[in-house]
């Protein structure tokens, strides 16, 4: 049986800069199949890495000829790409069974079946046994009604089989698949982040999280449960990544890490084995747990992570509780300081385009963002992704004015606020960029910061001339 993995063509978010990620999820995937599996001929196929256009990813499949075929569980906003994915393979050949996931379709499975017919199985949740159990039982020409965790049609009717208990030791999972994609390791890059001959490759240390902010799709897709890998394993990647791959820069995509008892257990196993004098690292955290767990910084720092971002959201703290998230405003400054104080690199994320702010409100909103002053700031529009609480709250109440997917990025307003029209909510988002990086000082400290993360940054930046992009992007 041929499987073939697919990072389909698309576009980037541009706020970003110039990146080229692996396709993490697929590698996962291929890999779990490979450990598993029954001798499958198993391809993965990257069209970033291997700069093919639909009509090169359309010449690949069909000399590929694929029994199945797996896209790439991308966001929201490329749930588009991966059908345009599918049906290019039905096109090509009708048998082709085709299978998505990830936390789009996830949620919308239902909706998903019924308009796309191109699409003949979803996997919902935690993907690697559902979509193994899936290809052993079209290998051995078996029924899925048993099969926990998918949806698809059966007899004319949509099934969606129960729920899927989640893996219950991480640590289980092999590497991900990266000799699938080995001829193209030194391709992959984050221009923002990290010099070019780094490389760069994202490290998932563990899944879920225990908070239950209403904008975000992840607590919902992995049940409110919260699993870690250990630090040994996630050492071993990194180790894997910077020894056999000659990847150096590594992005761990946890939502929720934290900075606790685990990840000094990390910063510990990366010194002891002397990786942290090639591997620069980043991750995300909370501001309550820079806070709290400062007295692991200069560790963290000593193990080669050199940046961290954090959520900070909101100036209001009405606004953040309305959220669930959890913190507090008036420790934004605090954290945003402890990082810097430590030369580690503090970015900070915003939210805009919330349902009660005006133009006063994105005023006061602006003025806070410039006291809490970080390093980097990303301005991101409030967007009610499908599976989240705020998705079924802007339903109810009739707030969307906006289904299509591609705008769902978090740099497209969906939906008015009580006072700010869509186009409204878009410019404000413009002149937060502007206020933000449009000050003299604040640019010319950047390009001159001993921090050679901000200062390489910076002048990233200024090249790109980012404020020119976003204005483009809307007029």
């Amino acid at each position: 049986m041929k499987i073939l993995f697919v990072e389909p063509p698309k576009e980037f978010w541009f706020v970003m800069g110039e990146y080229l990620p692996p396709p993490l999820g697929i590698l996962q995937l291929a890999a779990f199949l490979e450990e598993k599996g029954d001798d499958w001929d198993l391809e993965v196929l990257d069209c970033q890495a291997e700069e093919l256009k639909w009509s090169g990813l359309e010449r690949r499949l069909e000399s590929a000829n694929p029994d199945l075929l797996v896209p790439s569980a991308l966001a929201t906003c490329n749930a588009y790409t991966i059908l345009r994915t599918v049906s290019l393979a039905k096109k090509i050949d009708p048998d082709i069974k085709t299978v998505v996931g990830g936390q789009h379709f996830t949620a919308l499975a239902q909706e998903s079946l019924e308009q796309y017919p191109e699409i003949d199985f979803i996997v919902r949740g935690e993907g690697e046994l559902t979509l193994l159990e899936l290809v052993s039982s079209l290998d051995r020409e078996k029924s899925q009604l048993n099969i926990p965790g998918l949806s698809f049609r059966h007899k004319n009717k949509i099934v969606h089989n129960p729920p899927r208990p989640l893996i219950k030791n991480l640590d289980d999972l092999p590497l991900p698949g990266y000799h699938f994609i080995e001829d193209h390791a030194h391709k992959y890059h984050f221009r923002m982040m990290a010099n070019r001959q780094d490389g760069y490759a994202m490290v998932e240390a563990s899944r879920g999280c225990p908070y239950q902010c209403t904008f975000c799709s992840q607590w919902k897709f992995w049940g409110g449960h919260f699993r870690v890998k250990s630090p040994e394993k996630v050492a071993d990647e990194m180790e894997y990544l910077s020894q056999e791959q000659g990847i150096n820069f590594h992005w761990l995509t946890d939502d929720n890490l934290g900075l606790g008892p685990h990840t000094r257990k990390l910063c510990d196993e990366l010194i002891k084995r002397g990786l942290s004098e090639d591997v620069k690292w980043f991750v995300q955290a909370r501001s309550d747990a820079i806070i709290k767990n400062q007295d692991v910084l200069p560790e963290l720092r000593k193990a080669g992570n050199y940046w961290v971002m954090a959520g900070l959201e909101r100036h209001d703290p009405a606004t953040i509780n309305s959220y669930h998230k959890g913190i507090r405003t008036e420790d934004s400054r605090l954290a945003m300081n402890l990082l810097k104080d430590h030369d580690i690199f503090a970015q900070a994320t915003f939210i805009t385009g919330d349902r009660s702010d005006s133009h006063q409100s994105m005023e006061e909103f602006r003025e806070f963002v410039n006291y809490v002053d970080p390093d980097i700031a990303i301005f991101m529009i409030l967007t009610p992704f499908p599976g989240t609480e705020l998705y079924e709250t802007a339903q109810r109440n009739g707030w969307l004015e906006d289904y299509n997917w591609s705008n769902y990025d978090m740099v497209h307003a969906v939906m008015p606020t009580q006072h700010l029209t869509r186009n409204e909510v878009q410019e404000e988002l413009f002149l937060c960029y502007r206020d933000f990086y449009g000050s003299v000082k604040r640019r010319l400290t950047g390009v001159f910061s001993k921090n050679q993360f901000k200062r390489m940054t910076y002048r990233y930046m200024a090249g790109q001339g980012l404020l020119q992009s976003l204005r483009g992007l809307f007029e």
